[in-house]
């Protein structure tokens, strides 16, 4: 099953939008069949697949990912939400507190670089610049988590001063 996924996702890449809402509307109900599988690594290329394939009606799908146990299927929906965030904030500020909570608490080193790398593309809100700041002035932390948070606040303070 993931394997048709994943050949669908690597197709994505250079189609035109036509193209690809028809790609998407045929592997839409296996994409949801393997977000649904006991075998984290076919919902882990389902929620990479969303973000492959730009399949912003999914968003849902991906807030699942965030709260998958498997920091796999975690990292995947990141990926995904990080591509789609891109030209518009919105799915990062849709997801915002959750994003907080993975970037300050996860368990998994790299789920929580991942979360400060999609704060990176949402707005510039006062309490994820904070968050970042304290992220990167924690000597507890490790050291490219903290690089990482305290590049990311510096990025959305200067979008905040753009405004």
């Amino acid at each position: 099953m993931s394997s048709a996924l994943a050949e669908a996702a690597a197709r994505a890449e250079g189609l035109d939008e036509q193209a690809l809402a028809s790609l998407r509307a045929e592997i839409a109900d296996e994409l949801e069949a393997a977000a649904r599988s006991a075998d984290f690594r076919e919902r882990a290329v389902a929620y990479r697949a969303v973000g492959q394939l730009r399949f912003r009606q999914k968003l849902a799908l991906l807030g699942r990912g965030l709260d998958d146990d498997s920091p796999a299927c975690r990292g995947a929906a990141l990926l995904s939400l990080e591509l789609l965030s891109r030209e518009q904030p919105g799915p990062v500020n849709a997801e915002r507190s959750r994003l907080h909570q993975l970037a300050n608490a996860d368990p998994n080193a790299a789920v929580r670089r991942l979360a400060v790398m999609c704060l990176k593309n949402g707005s510039p809100v006062r309490d994820t610049i904070g968050l970042l700041a304290g992220i990167a002035d924690d000597d507890r932390q490790e050291r490219d988590l903290r690089t990482a948070a305290g590049r990311v606040a510096d990025a959305l303070r200067r979008k905040a001063r753009e405004r």
